[in-house]
């Protein structure tokens, strides 16, 4: 059953607290979204990264904010406990683009980041 336009924009909101981290370089939103034993995968210039999310908050509090950096939150599906989402962000640290997809799952009445994956745009890897 197709979940309520409501819980999309629930599932929205929690979803831009990644942005609002990445933007500021600041992981102190983030950690309001990801379960604490949240993994992540993905290359970065070119090197998997995979493991813990506290990989993505030292990356993200490592790397300053950037004004010029632009982010669009794209809600796939929501379905009673999980959501798909998908986050295209531009500017990451001056010159990353990546696509980032979250995996979401309702607990206790809160949405929650349970994994987080993500290509890096080409054309923006740093050799």
């Amino acid at each position: 059953m197709r979940a309520e336009i409501s819980e999309y924009q629930a599932v929205e909101a929690a979803a831009m607290k990644f942005v609002k981290s990445v933007a500021e370089g600041n992981s102190a939103y983030a950690k309001e979204l990801f379960f604490e034993e949240a993994t992540l995968f993905g290359y970065l210039n070119g090197e998997l990264e995979h493991g813990s999310i506290q990989q993505f908050y030292h990356n993200v509090d490592t790397t300053p904010g950037n004004p010029k950096f632009n982010a669009r939150v794209d809600v796939l599906m929501v379905e009673e406990s999980l959501a798909v989402v998908r986050v295209l962000e531009e500017g990451w640290g001056g010159s990353i683009d990546f696509t980032d997809v979250l995996l979401l799952m309702k607990m206790n009445g809160e949405w929650k980041c349970v994994a987080k994956a993500y290509n890096q745009n080409s054309n923006t890897i740093q050799k």
